[in-house]
């Protein structure tokens, strides 16, 4: 999508602190990070939401899964523990309408989130 943020920082138009890539992902630093370790994994392609990935079916999911697994053992919080948020939609406070997970880790983090 022409307007889309995470769409222009897939394509290299808007810059990042990129942290791993796949073939079909990208991680990178979030700008107001809310912990230690707050990386934003994104897939190339534009999906809305969670529930777009889902419903494609095509394993894009378990790669974002994968690759927030990956973020986490390269900053070293595999161990001790971290978080993998999605937000879906406005009312959960989705800001960028193309699908994205937060790892969050490198201290500890309470319930609810906040």
């Amino acid at each position: 999508m022409a307007d889309c943020l995470f769409c222009g920082i897939a394509a290299g138009e808007i810059p990042a602190t990129r942290v791993l890539e796949s073939p079909r992902t990208i991680a990178f630093q979030d700008i107001n990070p809310q912990a230690p370790l707050h990386v934003l994994v994104i897939p190339k392609e534009h999906h809305q939401n969670l529930a777009v990935v889902a419903e494609a079916g095509d394993g894009l999911l378990d790669e974002i899964a994968a690759q927030a697994a990956l973020v986490a053992a390269k900053a070293g919080v595999a161990e001790t523990g971290y978080r993998v948020v999605f937000n879906t939609g406005d009312h959960a406070g989705q800001t960028v309408h193309h699908v994205h997970a937060h790892v969050l880790g490198g201290r500890p983090l309470g319930w609810p989130p906040g």
